[in-house]
């Protein structure tokens, strides 16, 4: 094995301390950004400006539908179905839910893996900051920015930021531009069914369409009946 020369060994620590100076910089970043979101509205994230880059990229039309609402303008039956359907447990867990995330490792050894594990609270911080890229690094600061967020937004704000930024198809973000697309009313005015039917496309976004759901938004009304709701 060549031995590195005292050039190659200084240039080695330089590109680490760099790197380790640049994630230092960027967990900064989205620590303060956390906080600023306990009282300010996103006007845009990490999923978003991706979407914009790709259309740019392929030279594809591409139309934002983004309006940012007060949780009390979304309808409880919509905030019930997203919880039923993507994180049951999310008021009682702390960001993580290692229940889930132990039967989806078994799952995985056992080569059935039919869920996932991801919160609301890791999917808001995917969104804001890394947007749907997967890598080591970007699992390592989610996991340190996650109980930030607990702590610093609370339950309600992280669903109220989530039902407000998350992809529901094409250009649409959020609970009030979903609901006017798909159903040609208000947030606020959804109803139950029609709430299991958004609910059920988040997992696929930009593939799922609510007309075609009525399987998966059966389940996630059961689910919401056996959870109280």
């Amino acid at each position: 094995m060549p031995t590195r020369t005292p050039f190659q060994k200084g240039l080695l620590r330089a590109l680490v301390l760099w790197l380790v100076i640049g994630l230092v910089l960027v967990w900064s970043f989205a620590s303060m950004t956390l906080l600023s979101l306990r009282w300010v509205d996103p006007p845009t994230t990490a999923v978003h400006v991706e979407r914009r880059l790709q259309a740019w990229i392929h030279n594809t039309p591409y139309h934002e539908r983004y309006k940012f609402i007060p949780l009390a303008q979304i309808s409880p039956d919509l905030q019930h179905a997203v919880i039923a359907a993507e994180d049951a447990r999310f008021y009682q867990h702390h960001g993580f839910d290692w229940h889930e995330i132990q039967i989806a490792a078994e799952d995985d050894l056992e080569g059935e893996r039919t869920r996932g594990a991801s919160t609301i609270t890791q999917q808001l911080v995917k969104n804001l900051f890394f947007g749907t890229s997967r890598s080591i690094l970007r699992k390592g600061a989610e996991f340190t920015l996650v109980p930030m967020a607990e702590f610093v937004l609370g339950k309600r704000r992280i669903l109220e930021l989530y039902l407000n930024v998350v992809e529901w198809g094409p250009g649409i973000y959020g609970a009030e531009s979903a609901c006017r697309v798909y159903d040609g009313t208000a947030a606020r005015s959804i109803g139950r069914e029609q709430s299991a039917r958004l609910a059920a496309i988040l997992p696929a976004p930009l593939k799922r369409r609510p007309e075609r759901m009525n399987h998966y938004s059966g389940l996630i009304l059961e689910r919401m009946r056996q959870m109280g709701w």
